[in-house]
């Protein structure tokens, strides 16, 4: 399924067959489909690079190379100008443990995003409980989708102001709430503005849910964890958090997935006493043995690259 220009998605919600970290037969079947029907669509017999250390990767690539010699006319037309990368996420097992701070991933991340459609549940007043997300259709999502946080307040900002001066209104806009009270009171600016509306209520949750979440600390710590690397001071903050009462059970076991990553090697790791905060609070052991099953997935034997920059 075409979700963006320069994006496709097989709308599979988990291809691993358990947690062995295998392709399941009728998964691995219908990535390969997907692939070739991709190729063939933008017309490309790609050439093929895939990550040595994943034995998914290599058939994938493998069974694709067979494709084209059992029926030789299949790409016959296709152009060759494209390489193909297949590659596991056991190289980069830190990205997806992080807070986005941009717009698209951001709703994606904190209120989910499914072939371009927002679900509002907490919807009050005249806000809308379904909403679509189309960079093709929406002009200023295109604009600002990959940008940050704060840069999209303001824009939105921006434009009501310029629509303030066409109609000679003067009101303060100082805050999210105050631009969904002007929206409110100016429905001729919701047909002037197309679908700018939206995302006023959008952002307005989304703040919410940062403020809720106590997001920015989490995101410090986040971000000291993978770059800093100071161990004596992200333990004792990743302890204060994971008890912290607004961080969610998910947020506590993604720091502390990010801390057994970092920290992994370390002859000072604390992950024993991390994994007993996280089972005092609640979290169930379900859940609190992912941390050693990443760690067999994407830990410093499985990875190829450097991916903390500590042989630097």
């Amino acid at each position: 399924v075409m979700v963006a220009p320069h994006l496709a998605s097989m709308n599979i919600p988990s291809v691993y067959d358990d947690q062995q970290f295998s392709l399941a037969i009728t998964n691995f079947r219908r990535c390969l489909q997907s692939l070739t029907g991709l190729a063939l669509a933008l017309n490309k017999k790609p050439t093929i690079r895939y990550q040595r250390t994943s034995r998914d990767a290599q058939r994938l690539a493998e069974e694709f190379v067979k494709i084209g010699l059992q029926d030789d006319t299949l790409f016959e037309r296709c152009k060759t100008d494209a390489v193909l990368v297949i590659m596991d996420r056991s190289e980069d097992p830190v990205s997806p443990l992080l807070n986005q701070w941009t717009y698209e991933a951001m709703v994606h991340e904190l209120i989910g995003l499914n072939n371009n459609r927002v679900i509002m549940e907490n919807v009050t007043g005249d806000g809308q409980k379904n909403l679509v997300l189309n960079a093709q259709h929406d002009e200023f999502y295109a604009k600002n989708m990959y940008l940050n946080f704060g840069d999209i307040g303001q824009n939105i900002k921006s434009l009501m102001n310029d629509y303030q001066k066409k109609a000679k209104t003067h009101q303060q806009l100082d805050s999210i709430a105050d631009m969904k009270k002007f929206v409110d009171q100016y429905p001729q600016f919701k047909k002037i503005s197309g679908t700018v509306s939206k995302h006023v209520q959008l952002v307005g949750e989304l703040s919410r849910l940062v403020t809720e979440g106590n997001l920015l600390e989490i995101s410090e710590l986040e971000q000291n964890i993978i770059a800093n690397g100071d161990h004596g001071a992200c333990l004792e903050s990743l302890k204060r958090l994971i008890q912290h009462p607004k961080t969610t059970e998910l947020n506590a076991l993604r720091l502390t997935m990010l801390y057994a990553l970092r920290f992994e090697a370390s002859v000072n790791s604390s992950l024993n006493s991390l994994l007993d905060l996280l089972r005092q609070r609640g979290v169930s052991s379900r859940y609190t043995q992912l941390v050693r099953v990443l760690l067999s997935y994407a830990g410093q034997k499985r990875r190829q690259n450097d991916l903390f920059g500590q042989s630097a």
